[in-house]
């Protein structure tokens, strides 16, 4: 988890020149289904290409390589910048988790593969068992499935405020579900996940201080992904924060 992050920056610069495309790559889950869902980009969902699970999409080779930072700060300024707009948000507009392509492993279990150190063992109906985390946010080693949770990114209160309040509930969907890389989806403990909450990096970064430029490029990486702004407080913790990456 460590090292694929600043590997994956220069995409970064890709994705936000190439406006409006929605290609990225997907951590466990095929999508030759009906269940496949939609792109950030538009209502109608295409279909990604089918892995098995906890295997992850190899990273496209950006076709520009600037430094990490002068990326990522070129990546933070191409952000739209706009208001918040938090009226009518409800967490249940945000489907999840949800067995996208039918393998009995729903979102949550496909991150638990994707991202193990040690997998898990898998018996019945995707039960798992044992396996081995480290939270990106505070370093915690977590050694068993019921002690890791998923963290959005990009919190999904945060998202409606950013611009998912105008988006169709398939859309929802796919956004709370999003396995693709740089990772919208994070296993972490149980402490850092609740103390973030709906927080922007405005309000919140990873006590774990070497952990918060990755942490920094996924937020900026997913925002791109999705179109989805940041206001001028948010915009200028992201610029504080990207001054200190290197």
């Amino acid at each position: 988890m460590q090292v694929r992050r600043w590997v994956l920056l220069g995409a970064v610069l890709a994705l936000v020149l190439l406006v409006g495309a929605a290609a990225f790559t997907v951590r466990g889950m095929p999508a030759a289904t009906s269940g496949s869902l939609p792109s950030p980009a538009t209502a109608s969902l295409p279909q990604s290409t089918a892995m098995a699970a906890g295997d992850r999409a190899p990273t496209p080779t950006p076709t520009l390589a600037p430094t990490a930072a002068t990326d990522l700060r070129f990546a933070i300024q191409s952000l739209q910048v706009a208001d918040e707009h938090r009226a009518g948000y409800s967490r249940d507009l945000f489907p999840h988790w949800i067995d996208a392509d039918g393998d009995a492993c729903n979102t949550r279990k496909e991150v638990l593969l994707a991202d193990a150190l040690a997998p898990p063992a898998r018996s019945g109906a995707c039960s798992l068992t044992g396996g081995e985390w480290v939270s990106l946010y505070d370093g915690a080693e977590l050694h068993d499935p019921t002690d890791v949770e998923i963290d959005h990114v990009v919190a999904l209160a945060e998202a409606w405020d950013s611009g998912a309040y105008g988006w169709a509930e398939d859309e929802r969907t796919a956004f709370s579900n999003d396995l693709a890389d740089p990772p919208e989806l994070l296993p972490v403990s149980h402490a850092t996940n609740s103390e973030k909450g709906d927080k922007d990096p405005a309000d919140w970064l990873p006590p774990l201080e070497s952990s918060q430029c990755q942490y920094l490029t996924d937020y900026v990486a997913v925002k791109a992904r999705w179109h989805l702004s940041v206001d001028e407080r948010e915009l200028a913790a992201l610029n504080g924060v990207a001054s200190e990456c290197s």
